[in-house]
């Protein structure tokens, strides 16, 4: 099936919600990309101020996951959506038209606690209204996800002619527009009742051992999937002495999702299970950090690039394999009542150690002009390292769903 058959197939809250994370993409990468130039150049700010305002927003988001989701449980996904939209239109609003320190800072906060909000949000609606096609759901939001991530940037450049405001005023119309979408056409869902506090759901997600397991062993995938804008970018522009080199990278990384996401996660969910995807996704993924480590310095600048684009392209295929599966899963831990939850707190646990071991991969590389050995086998091994992992929780059956529906509170 083409991805658009596919799309049409899904009944309208999804189509909306797909379409939904292509414009997010868009919006984000609109601005984000260049937010740190604006601030050095147009606003005068020091490297340590800037990267407090940038800490701020990824605080801001991380953190409060866990909040967004259980928002999306107890008040219903579409308004914590809808509200999550608002808030990065907002927030974005006031990058384009902020210079004092203050007002950037309440732009970081409002455009983190946005994703907070509609990310674990977007997810849990998806889960529930999939239902046996959830892996397939979350197939194609990879898909335009990735179309949003390379279109964002472009459009982004060219805005930038212009000014840093334009973009910034552009990717706040596009939430804008995103926001009335989804006031206007996403039906609300059903909200389970319950007499269980905050702190009663909070504390059943954060005490499922079979849970914080899972989170823990994806940390990988986040880890490995944040080097495509850190080492592979540096690397590829290091052995080919081009900035252009750095584009190739997204854009064979784009057209590989593209064209291969959906027949892959089709052919994996008919005749793999899913632990097993996980972990040959994550081997793969890991594995592909290997490949730089070959020795062509003495070749043309095209085929120095090989290993790096290799790299790229088995990181690519790995995410592609795993990443549908994962989200396919989280619901299965979560029951029916904390899917949102259970989002949220996957990536705030998930989230808050990849960026430890992203921080680790940065001290190993250091000053150095290209990447070096240690950096290489650092990412090879968390890749491993966490297919080993999910091997080992699936050789224990805590993969199936049977074993998952019911989490286990531990006293």
């Amino acid at each position: 099936m083409s991805t658009w058959t596919t799309l049409r197939s899904f009944p309208l809250p999804i189509r909306l919600l797909v379409v939904n994370q292509f414009g997010v993409n868009v919006g984000f990468y609109l601005l984000l990309p260049y937010l740190a130039g604006h601030l050095a150049d147009d606003v005068g700010l020091s490297a340590a101020v800037i990267g407090i305002v940038l800490g701020v927003r990824n605080l801001s988001q991380q953190g409060l996951f866990l909040l967004g989701g259980s928002a999306a449980d107890r008040l219903g996904a579409r308004g914590v959506i809808i509200a999550g939209c608002a808030l990065r239109a907002v927030g974005f609003g006031l990058f384009a038209l902020s210079t004092s320190l203050p007002s950037l800072l309440a732009a970081s906060i409002l455009s983190g606690l946005a994703g907070a909000l509609f990310n674990p949000a977007v997810r849990s609606y998806v889960a529930q209204a999939a239902a046996d096609r959830r892996a397939e759901a979350f197939a194609l939001f990879n898909v335009f996800a990735s179309a949003g991530a390379l279109l964002g940037p472009l459009l982004g450049a060219a805005l930038l002619l212009v000014d840093f405001r334009a973009a910034a005023l552009s990717a706040a119309a596009v939430f804008a527009a995103l926001t009335v979408a989804q006031a206007v056409w996403l039906p609300a869902q059903p909200v389970t009742a319950s007499e269980a506090t905050v702190w009663h759901d909070w504390r059943t997600a954060v005490t499922d051992r079979r849970f914080l397991a899972f989170s823990t062993a994806l940390a990988g995938m986040f880890t490995l999937q944040t080097q495509l804008y850190l080492i592979l970018p540096m690397q590829a522009e290091h052995v080919t002495g081009q900035p252009v080199a750095v584009a190739v990278l997204f854009v064979v990384s784009t057209v590989v999702t593209l064209t291969l996401q959906l027949p892959l996660t089709g052919w994996l969910h008919r005749r793999v299970s899913r632990g097993a995807s996980i972990t040959a996704g994550m081997a793969v993924m890991g594995a592909g950090f290997l490949l730089p480590l070959l020795r062509v310095d003495s070749a043309p600048p095209v085929l120095r690039l090989l290993p790096v684009l290799a790299a790229a392209v088995l990181l690519t295929v790995g995410v592609m394999i795993t990443q549908p599966f994962v989200l396919e899963l989280i619901p299965a831990f979560a029951g029916q009542r904390l899917t949102g939850t259970y989002f949220g707190l996957f990536y705030l646990v998930s989230g808050v150690l990849a960026a430890g071991c992203t921080a680790a991969v940065g001290a190993a590389v250091g000053s150095s002009t290209g990447v070096p050995t240690t950096a290489w086998l650092l990412t090879a091994g968390v890749g491993l390292a966490s297919a080993g992992a999910v091997w080992l929780l699936r050789r224990g059956g805590l993969l199936t769903p049977a074993a998952a529906t019911a989490p286990v509170a531990v006293s």
